[in-house]
């Protein structure tokens, strides 16, 4: 270890000839003593020479320099105050030409350095100072305000120790006659401020010798710098008066000041403040506020009536008037506190000059105006309580204007005097209310805003309790129900309209604080709030009303109130119970607007339930809890309205139970009545209402009470509301339930009232359906017919559903012109008459005696329902546009949807309907829906659901039909009508799973015919030939893969139906059984299951059975149908078509084998035409029974196909893999055409060229890419695994051929015409990955599988080894394989990748790459070399033993011709350590030998294999023996020292990284002469963590914390351990300030070594590390012991700092800087 004191021979640390490792000459100890008597005159040159350079230093250019240097100079005033401050004055006497900047500089350090050490400086020091800094702050007579202000602060800071000193020399240039300088007069101001103690003393003699030049001075300059003055002088005195008891001199007075003030007073007021300079009038008004405190009390009075205009004048002068506003205050409260009557007298303009200024707009980002407001509103509180009638008097009237900013401003003043002036303001209140009427109605947002703020203030003093207070009370709910849509809108950028939601934000944000925080409101608000509850302009307020209510009557119940909360004693303007308990339920159906107005209505009731009724108590103390907690539990996006709903009116059932009172009810029914019209605009709410009245009328007991109800509630609905409709529908449906006989008999009287009594002539049909409010009342009554059969008691609806309730609709629906009943033409009306028969029919249907019910009106409730389905069905009897329902070609309603419902729903009922009457129904239910076509792109998204839906109601409705007419003639109506459109016509794009549909619904309803056999009544001799059972056929069986496992089932049964049908009409007896149809039972089970494989298969077997029970004259027929289901829109069926088709191929068309030449042809054109798999499939079937027979010249016809391969081409490829012994056949070939011809010619496409190009030949190209097709075919597996060795080997040897290699002229041609035109077919680059082992229909357009990489991929997969492709897909290897780049790292990927996975199969393969080490071609050898030492970093090869022959065949590459292979040899014998690192002792020597000879590889001093031998080295030394390392340890560290700082940052890193792993592998054992190289290496470490290249940082961050414990010293191995880890942030400042303390500590005799080294990379070309270095050298410096300056050659390092600070980056200057700052230690 290096020694820790005197002890050992500096010669030991002496290192000739290595960089950074030289000596001071002086550095040595017999040199310290032969300058130890010159310590004491050094050390005082040496801090002079320190401050002198800095100081020369201050004139940098750059900022951050020039700041770093005053710093440094600061830094060295810490220790050396006096020094630093004669360096300061004796630069700025001797540089007398220096420019202002840089002096200003330099006298702000000394200010620095007086305020820091004040107290050190002796009086001598302090008086050479505070002579510079006056003369500086004088030199000049004009102003230049950085330079003289820093010298005036100078003097100010020595001020506050030598007041006397300074003073003596300021007013020694404050003399009488005489005007000063106006710095002289500036510091006098400030030092009065900043030592008000020492400078009041002198301020009499000092406005003694002042005034008479206040006269004199002339330039605004002056007077505005003598007005600062007198203004810190008044503000220092009256400090001084204030804290007397603590004064030096407490016999101080006021007196003393007043002549003299009141002279500068006239002057400045009555001369100055006249000026037309802006800046000095406002230097006048500063200065009179505190001076005015200072006027005899006489003098004040006398002067306000001229001072107080004279101020007020400004206003109109000065933009900026907070100056005027805050000296106006102080002379207010001076004028108060002597109790002026002149107040009184200026009391007007007073008022009507600073209301002008509160009425100035604020803008939030003006600082200035909002403290010119605040002072204005301090002037106004001074005002307020002098004179407060008089001011009420002034403002009060304001506020009757109609202009805003004249209203904003008096209610602001009229806030602030309640607020600060209460006690004035208490007996004033009667009257402030008084005028508060007209900004109540003010519209203006900035009015009520501050309206609010004022009722805010008054709520808080008592106002409100006045009379007069509930208008304000009022108010405040008015503005807390301002909807946001009502506020006004910004006209434009410079509007001052408020946002809406401020002005109703503040006013809930005040009704609640009033309420909650002010106790004194409780009875105010209290019941008042209740009379906001019901009407309806309020609205928007209940939410804040609800929670402020529900405050304060717990409040109330807290302090024990009455049983009772609301005490009406009389009041009638209070709502009753009902009408409160009507309006929180309504307004709850809306849960979540409003703020939340739902929770905060029920928790109202809550609280209010002995008031609604006394024994609602119990019960509603369960039930709100619960629908709290369920809309906690939703958001208004998720929660279910119908949900809601139903749970508020179980709710209301719940109450009227409870109660139990037919009074109390019918007086809640009549309550919410007369609140329905206040819903008119809210029609969710009053639909809601409607169904609590019905719930409420179905409570009542009086029969007398409904009816009334009953009738109001027809006469005065809003029939034009569509919602309105269903919510009386709903009302009537409810009651019903209680009252049907009622409700029924009070419908019939309103239907043969005057409403129905009008005319409906033949003019009135041609009316606009808007007009025709008839129509709309039909509507509701219909309607309401529905809902009384849906709800109306099952045991008394079906005696009157026919009489009293169809008939009735059939009244209502149908009119009679000219004695011609005509249907209506109103949408509305058609679909209320669907739907209210739906609900009649369902009612019915859902009785207990609805089975056997007959239904006399059903036909003509059919023929009803028939045009609302298909128009055309509609007789011609009036013009068609009177009958059209909607279009008929789109669906916009659900009219169709209700239609088919209701006739479903009537369908099921008794009778039944006629045969034809059902052929028209289906026919028209049919062509309503086939006749709609899909929505274009862009057409609402709601329409899809509405589609789907439709088609449902269709499938409901053919299945009842079917059921109840399963005969021969309805299964052949059914088939007729359900025969499929054509296929051009299946819908595409988005709804191609509904195109499906035409075919679901018929095999959605077929089965439903005969189950297994025809019905005994089926007379199949009747039926009409089955000529169209092939069609049927091919319809259905492809639906067997359907994608809905229901429709799959029903396709089944269909084909099932369908042969029997087929035995049937050949002769076979009803009850025969076949038992080849039969197996299709067996079947369906197959089905169900979501298996693809599974599903075909069943197809399969499907299509057997159709084979074989098919009628000859029918194949023809199915074959086609099926040939067209390939394009069926759902991808299942499509493939199913296939598999069908091939079967029937196989068991029906064998004679189609002895043509398989035009099988081939016929396949190959259906290759163009579709791109089927199934197409795919035959085509590779027939290729392979020709490759089986001829292999050698299909695959040399193949070879001949134009490059690049067709999609069509490659499946062929593909198909020759199917059986494995011909693979293996085809592989052979492909291996002999690949490796049989050259790789590639070597041609010059320009004469002058200076390398020729390289050309891939085509034959071993075209077999490249054939053997990619055939190797990725799943088949092909075995023929691979058996031929694997050879592929690979070969192919890796391709790869390395085609790197860089171009395509031939033709074929680029071909890439070109490809590019151009757009196709996208495969790159032809020779070398290029994308394989595709899924394979995807391919373009009718050429696509070549490019050959090698894709090549060597397929095969590696077909090998089995995918995780070695997956390995090389997340490294990017296969990439790096393609480029001239990246090729030799891909290739040690691919190794890695082989070694890992692949291991058994390493012997074979590197077998087969031994015979190419001597290849002619070096990318051959580059890449298997490459290859085969990424294998030795594996352990395999160890345990396969073949690491003995591996590194013979490496190390016998040691002398290639190419550098490159050399340099892999070097690798791959480092990679033993990774390995195989129990085997690198044995081979140590050799290894070393290797790794020493690559260190000395070539001429070139950078060569890569140098650079491969340090990164193995640093790998190996942690393995090899100890006595090994040793003898080559000491060459390695000499040997890559120069690298530290080389200029390549790969080199720079290795050589480091080495030198710690040269550290590690010796620690504990240490040599002196390693030691050398270690300590000579210390400085460089460390600079070099400041490397511009993190990886270099980072290598010496590893070899400083390998270096630690060969110093032995702990402290610095665990600095190094602790800030070096890697990944861990490093503030390098602090790191190297440790480091260095540390160094110091231990090693002191390193200091000069250290230094001289640091000095050596002052000259480095990396900018970070020039800073680095003077940061060492300073840090050094600063922890060093003084007893160690010998050993620094102080003029050399100071030399060396001073030129550093000339250095072009200013970061070195900043350092070099810092640095000087710190070599004050060596003083």
């Amino acid at each position: 270890m290096p020694p820790a004191s005197n002890q050992s021979s500096p010669s030991a640390f002496c290192l000739p000839g290595i960089p950074g490792s030289f000596w001071f000459e002086d550095s040595c100890p017999c040199s310290h003593r032969a300058r130890g008597s010159h310590a004491t005159a050094m050390s005082e040159s040496y801090v002079k020479r320190l401050f002198t350079i800095l100081l020369d230093a201050v004139t940098d250019k750059d900022p951050q320099v020039q700041e770093q240097v005053c710093g440094a100079l600061c830094a060295l005033g810490e220790s050396q105050p006096e020094e630093a401050l004669r360096a300061c004055e004796e630069h700025l006497r001797l540089h007398d030409k220096l420019a202002h900047p840089y002096r200003t500089m330099i006298l702000r350090v000394m200010e620095t350095v007086v305020s820091s050490h004040l107290g050190e400086l002796d009086k001598g020091l302090a008086r050479a100072s505070i002579l510079l800094a006056s003369s500086e702050m004088t030199k000049v007579k004009e102003l230049v305000c950085d330079w003289q202000q820093a010298a005036s602060n100078v003097l100010v800071a020595l001020g506050k120790r030598f007041i006397s000193s300074v003073m003596e020399e300021i007013l020694s240039k404050f003399q009488p006659g005489v005007l000063p300088h106006h710095f002289v007069v500036q510091t006098l101001a400030n030092l009065s401020v900043s030592n008000v103690f020492g400078v009041v003393p002198f301020l009499t003699s000092i406005l003694s010798t002042m005034l008479p030049m206040l006269s004199a001075a002339k330039p605004d300059s002056m007077r505005v710098v003598f007005c600062c003055a007198l203004q810190r002088f008044s503000e220092s005195t009256l400090e001084y008066l204030a804290d007397l008891d603590q004064a030096p001199d407490p016999t101080v007075r006021k007196d003393a000041f007043a002549t003299d003030i009141f002279s500068a007073y006239d002057i400045l007021f009555h001369h100055w403040l006249q000026s037309r300079e802006a800046k000095l009038r406002l230097a006048v008004v500063e200065a009179l506020g505190p001076m005015s405190h200072l006027l005899p009390s006489e003098k004040l009075e006398e002067q306000l009536p001229k001072l107080l205009p004279g101020v007020l004048g400004l206003y109109k002068k000065h933009a900026e008037t907070v100056h005027v506003s805050r000296s106006l205050g102080q002379i207010l409260e001076a004028a108060a506190s002597v109790g002026s009557r002149t107040l009184d007298v200026q009391l007007d303009s007073l008022l009507a000059a600073l209301h002008a200024q509160i009425c100035v707009p604020v803008e939030s980002s003006s600082p200035l105006v909002m403290s010119n407001q605040k002072e204005v509103l301090r002037c106004f509180t001074v005002l307020a309580c002098c004179s407060p009638d008089r001011l009420l008097a002034f403002l009060l009237p304001k506020l009757d204007t109609s202009n805003e900013r004249t209203r904003v401003g008096t209610l602001q003043v009229v806030r602030h005097i309640i607020n600060s002036a209460a006690a004035q303001m208490e007996v004033k209140q009667p009257f402030i209310l008084s005028s508060m009427k007209l900004p109540l109605l003010d519209t203006n947002s900035k009015v009520k805003r501050a309206v609010v703020q004022v009722i805010s203030a008054m709520a808080h003093h008592g106002y409100l309790e006045q009379p007069g207070g509930e208008a304000m009370i009022e108010y405040i709910v008015q503005q807390c129900a301002l909807p946001p849509e009502a506020e006004p809108q910004k006209l434009g950028a410079n509007s001052e309209a408020l946002a809406a939601d401020s002005v109703r934000a503040i006013s809930v944000s005040t009704l609640y604080l009033v309420s909650t925080t002010v106790d004194r409101m409780g009875d105010v608000l209290w019941p008042y709030l209740f009379e906001f509850l019901v009407p309806v302009r309020f609205t928007g307020a209940l939410t804040p009303l609800c929670r402020s209510l529900v405050h304060l009557a717990q409040k109330r119940q807290e302090a024990g109130a009455h049983a009772l909360l609301i005490q009406y004693n009389g009041n009638v303007t209070l709502p009753s119970p009902y009408a409160m308990a009507t309006r929180l339920l309504a307004v709850s159906s809306s849960p979540y607007l409003g703020d939340g107005r739902g929770a905060a209505s029920l928790r109202l009731l809550s609280v209010l339930h002995r008031d609604i009724h006394p024994m609602l108590g119990q019960r509603w103390a369960t039930a709100i809890p619960l629908l709290l907690e369920h809309l906690d539990g939703y958001t208004e996006e998720t929660l279910s309205r119908k949900e809601w709903e139903e749970k508020l009116l179980m709710f209301l059932r719940d109450t009227l139970a409870v109660v139990s009172d037919n009074t109390w009810i019918c007086q809640l029914s009549l309550e919410m009545c007369k609140q329905l019209p206040s819903y008119n605009g809210t029609p969710l709410e009053k639909n809601f209402l409607y169904k609590c009245i019905g719930t409420t009328l179905g409570a009542a007991s009086s029969k007398e009470v409904v009816r009334k109800h009953l009738q109001e509630l027809l006469e005065t609905a809003r029939y034009q509301e569509e919602s309105e409709r269903e919510g009386l529908a709903c009302c009537f449906g409810i009651c019903a339930s209680s009252h049907l006989d009622d409700t029924l008999a009070q419908l019939e009287d309103f239907v043969k009232s005057d409403v129905f009594r009008k005319s409906a002539g033949i003019f009135n049909i041609f009316k606009d359906r808007s007009e025709n409010e008839v129509e709309k009342v039909k509507s509701a009554l219909i309607l309401c017919y529905g809902h009384v059969a849906a709800r109306a008691p099952r045991e008394l609806l079906l005696a009157r559903v026919e009489s009293d309730i169809f008939r009735n609709m059939s009244q209502c629906f149908s009119t009679k012109v000219l004695g011609i009943k005509v249907e209506t033409k109103d949408l509305g009306l058609r679909l209320c008459l669907a739907q209210s028969v739906c609900m009649a029919s369902q009612a019915v249907r859902s009785s207990s005696h609805g089975s056997s019910f007959q239904l006399l009106r059903k036909p003509e409730l059919v023929a009803q329902m028939m045009p609302v389905l298909w128009p055309r069905a509609i007789p011609r009897l009036l013009p068609q546009e009177f009958i059209k329902a909607e279009p008929s070609d789109s669906l916009r309603t659900p009219m169709r949807k209700k239609a088919m419902l209701a006739c479903t729903y009537l369908a099921s009922l008794e009778p039944a309907l006629e045969g034809q009457a059902q052929a028209d129904l289906i026919h028209s239910c049919l062509h309503s829906i086939m006749a709609v076509l899909p929505e274009p792109e862009g057409v609402d998204s709601h329409q899809e659901p509405l589609y789907l839906d439709t088609m449902q109601a269709l499938k409901d409705l053919l299945t009842s039909l079917l059921q109840r007419n399963m005969t021969p003639q309805g299964l052949q109506v059914m088939v007729e009508v359900c025969a499929p459109e054509p296929m051009d016509q299946v819908p595409e794009g988005p709804r191609a799973g509904a195109g499906a549909w035409p075919k679901r619904l018929p095999a959605s309803a077929l089965p439903e015919a005969p189950a297994h056999q025809p019905p005994a009544h089926l007379p199949l001799q009747a039926l009409v030939p089955f000529h169209n059972l092939g069609l049927l056929l091919g319809l259905f069986s492809p639906r067997c893969a359907d994608l809905w496992p229901a429709t799959r089932q029903e396709a089944v049964s269909c084909v099932y139906s369908l042969l029997y049908l087929q035995l049937g009409y050949e002769g076979f007896s009803r009850d025969y059984q076949d038992d080849v149809v039969e197996q299709l039972l067996t079947l369906k089970d197959g089905l169900g299951h979501p298996d693809p494989a599974i599903l075909f298969h069943t197809c399969h077997s499907v299509a057997q059975i159709i084979g074989k029970r098919l009628p000859p004259d029918q194949l023809i027929s199915l074959l086609l149908t099926l040939f067209e289901g390939l394009g069926d829109p759902d991808q299942n069926c499509s493939r199913a078509a296939a598999v069908i088709v091939n079967c029937l191929l196989k068991e029906r068309g064998h004679v189609l084998l002895e043509k398989v030449p035009e099988i081939v042809s016929v396949l190959c054109s259906k290759l163009q035409e579709t791109h089927g798999e199934h197409v795919l499939q035959a085509a590779q079937h027939s290729v392979y029974v020709l490759a089986a027979r001829h292999h050698a010249a299909v695959v040399s016809s193949l070879l001949g196909s134009p490059l690049p391969f067709d999609s069509h081409t490659c499946t062929l490829w593909r198909a020759l893999a199917v059986e494995p012994g011909l693979a293996t056949q085809v592989l052979g070939l492909l291996l002999e055409k690949m490796s049989g011809d050259v790789p590639f010619k070597e041609s010059r496409a320009f004469l002058l060229s200076s390398a020729p190009d390289r050309v891939a030949t085509l034959p071993p190209l075209a077999a490249t890419c054939a053997l990619y097709e055939v190797a990725s075919a799943p088949a092909s597996g075995p023929a691979v695994l058996e031929l694997y060795p050879q592929l690979f080997a070969a192919l890796l040897l391709r790869v390395s051929c085609t790197v860089g290699v171009q395509l031939p002229r033709n074929l680029q041609a071909k890439e070109r015409k490809s590019a151009s035109s757009g196709l996208a077919s495969r790159s032809l680059e020779p070398c290029r990955t994308g394989v595709c082992l899924s394979w995807e229909p391919c373009q009718p357009h050429p696509c070549l599988h490019s050959s090698a990489v894709d090549a060597l991929q397929a095969v590696l997969l077909r090998g089995g080894n995918d995780d070695v492709v997956q390995r090389m897909e997340l490294e990017g290897g296969w990439q790096l394989l393609r480029t001239s780049a990246g090729h030799e790292e891909g290739v040690t990927r691919l190794a890695s990748a082989m070694a890992k996975f692949a291991g058994p199969r390493l012997p074979l393969m590197m077998k087969a790459l031994f015979a190419t080490q001597s290849s002619v071609y070096e990318m051959q050898r580059v890449s298997s070399t490459a290859f085969l030492a990424e294998l030795l970093s594996s352990n395999t090869v160890n345990d396969l033993m073949l690491l003995e022959s591996l590194l013979d065949n490496l190390l016998a590459r040691q002398k290639d011709t190419c550098a490159r292979v050399r340099r892999l040899v070097l690798r791959g014998l480092a990679n033993v350590a990774s390995g195989s690192p129990d085997k690198v002792r044995a081979h140590g020597p050799q290894l070393l030998t290797a790794m020493i000879g690559g260190l000395d590889d070539g001429d070139d001093p950078h060569s890569l294999v140098a650079l491969e031998a340090m990164v193995g080295l640093a790998r190996l030394l942690d393995l090899v023996e100890a006595w090994d390392l040793r003898s080559v340890l000491l060459h390695v560290a000499i040997r890559i020292r120069p690298f530290f700082d080389s200029e390549k940052v790969e080199f720079r890193s290795a050589s480091i990284r080495l030198f710690g792993h040269l550290n590690k592998a010796c620690q504990g054992d240490c040599e002196d002469v390693f030691l050398e190289q270690l300590v000579g290496g210390l400085a460089p470490l460390l600079l070099h963590l400041q490397d511009p290249q993190p990886p270099v940082a980072a290598a010496c961050r590893f070899a400083l914390r390998m270096c630690g414990p060969n110093l032995e010293c702990e402290e610095l191995a665990a600095i190094f351990q602790k800030h070096l880890q890697e990944g861990r942030g490093l503030h390098f400042g602090e790191f190297l300030n440790t480091t260095c303390k540390h160094l110091m500590h231990h090693f002191p005799d390193l200091l000069g070594r250290l230094l001289s080294t640091s000095l050596f990379y002052f000259k480095s070309s990396w900018e970070d590390i020039r800073a680095a270095a003077p940061m060492l050298t300073g840090f050094l410096a600063l922890h060093a012991e003084a007893e160690r300056r010998p050993q620094v050659d102080l003029e050399q390092l100071l030399a060396a700092l001073q030129l550093l600070l000339k250095d072009p980056a200013p970061a070195v200057r900043v350092k070099a800087a810092e640095t000087l700052g710190r070599l004050v230690k060596f003083a």
